[in-house]
Parts: structure tokens; C-alpha cells; sequence
């Protein structure tokens, strides 16, 4: 009897070999750690001595930062490789999908996916099952790939990116969404509150490896985050709360 195939859970397997080449401390591109230090930033904005849940948590990286002023913090991950190099870092995981989380209902504080909503295709139930596992009165910080945007403009013009030697971006499923569009998705109860930009003004990833350019950069993306400017980020954050 032949297995069933998850052609995204097979891409982050194999994504998980080098998801990290450039994302370490002290690694030479400075673009990952601008947009990881934004999704931090509002991530501890509502989750600082809560409880928080990271739907697709990948290798653990925001996790493990999430782990240092979260009361708990928990994540998912539909990849076993990706896991693997989480629960190295002694973080609190399991394998699992955003459609389908295996948690009770109003669990947590804070529910959040960063980089990850943008594969799914059934994104109304994903946001479901987050608003579902979240506590009432609490937040879920929903994020998506934005085509109104520098970023939107590169990935649907220009050549697909590599994660490996065999495999480009494009094997993998990948909506755009239009901030203006994301309130059609919502289940009842659950209301858009506020909004956060990340990646707004930063052309390209190489802008931010530049010596002088790159500070800049970083300095305006941060003022400007939580700015109308969002409805132009390349990765624009949904927040939302949730019905007490």
C-alpha cells in the first residue's frame, strides 16, 4: 500500500538541509535577521508573559526567541526535518498542521504563523483553527504574502528562488493576498484590530547586506511597521482579536 504524498511537507524536508545557511547569528546577509527582528517585535508586543502557539514553526528560530518572554511557547510544524533541528534546541514541538492543530480550544494567549498561511490553500480554515485554539479576548497574528509590494513584484516577475540543487520555490503551492481581501476569510468572532509591516521599503534582499544602505533600511522599516506604509510590506502582518 503506497503512502499518501504532501508535495509541501516534502518541500520543507528538503528546504530544512539549508533553510539555516543564512539565517544564523553573525551570517553574512543581514536581511533575515531585519525581518525575524520585526515579526519578534510584535509577536512579544502582545505575547510578553503569555502563552503563544507558532503555527509552522520551521527549525525554531522565532520560537526559541518567542521561548525567552512567553510564559509558554509552543509550536507546529509539517516537517519532520525542519523539527528535528527545533527540538535540538530544547524547544516544546510537534508535528502538525495549521488546518488541523492538534490542540484544545482557547489554549493559548497568542496564536501566530509567520511565511507560512502564504502555501496554504484552504486559508479559512487555517485562520479558523488559529482562532480556534486561541483563548477569547486573545490575538492572532496572521501573516501574508503581499502582491502589492516590492517584494510581490519580484517573486511574480522574476526567476524562482532555489532551496536546493534540484528544487525551486515554484514546486511549492504560494498565494498572494491583498490586505484589503484578508477580512473575507475571517470565521465569526474574530475581528481585524490592527495591522504590521514587515519587508516595506527594502527593495531587494541584497539592499540590506549593504554596509551604509543596510542600517538605514533596517531603521525605516521599524518606524514604519506599524504605519499605513503596512498596506505596502511585502509581508503584511494581520492582527487579530479574537471575541471575549
Amino acid at each position: 500500500m503506497s503512502q499518501s504524498v504532501d508535495p509541501t511537507r516534502d518541500y520543507y524536508n528538503e528546504f530544512s538541509k539549508r533553510y539555516e545557511d543564512e539565517r544564523r547569528p553573525n551570517s553574512a546577509s543581514g536581511y533575515h535577521a531585519m525581518i525575524d527582528d520585526l515579526e519578534v517585535e510584535v509577536v512579544e508586543r502582545f505575547a510578553r508573559g503569555k502563552s503563544v502557539l507558532e503555527c509552522g514553526c520551521g527549525t525554531g528560530l522565532l520560537l526559541e526567541r518567542f521561548a525567552t518572554f512567553a510564559s509558554d511557547a509552543q509550536g507546529i510544524d509539517l516537517s519532520p526535518g525542519m523539527l528535528s533541528l527545533a527540538r535540538k534546541r530544547g524547544l516544546n514541538v510537534q508535528e502538525g498542521s495549521v488546518t488541523s492543530l492538534p490542540y484544545g480550544n482557547g489554549q493559548f494567549d497568542v496564536t501566530c504563523s509567520f511565511k507560512v498561511l502564504a502555501h496554504v490553500e484552504d486559508i479559512g480554515k487555517a485562520i479558523s483553527e488559529m482562532a480556534r485554539v486561541t483563548k477569547p479576548g486573545g490575538v492572532i497574528l496572521a501573516e501574508f504574502y503581499n502582491p502589492y509590494s516590492f517584494r510581490g513584484l519580484a517573486k511574480r516577475l522574476g526567476p524562482a528562488g532555489k532551496i536546493s540543487n534540484e528544487t525551486k520555490e515554484s514546486a511549492v503551492y504560494t498565494r498572494f493576498d491583498a490586505p484589503w481581501e484578508i477580512a473575507k476569510y475571517l470565521p465569526a468572532g474574530c475581528a481585524i484590530e490592527d495591522r504590521w509591516g514587515v519587508r516595506i521599503v527594502t527593495p531587494v534582499a541584497q539592499a540590506a547586506r549593504l554596509p551604509f544602505v543596510g542600517p538605514l533600511l533596517q531603521r525605516a522599516e521599524q518606524k514604519l511597521a506599524n504605519t499605513a506604509a503596512a498596506n505596502l510590506a511585502g509581508f503584511y502582518v494581520a492582527i487579530l482579536r479574537k471575541r471575549a
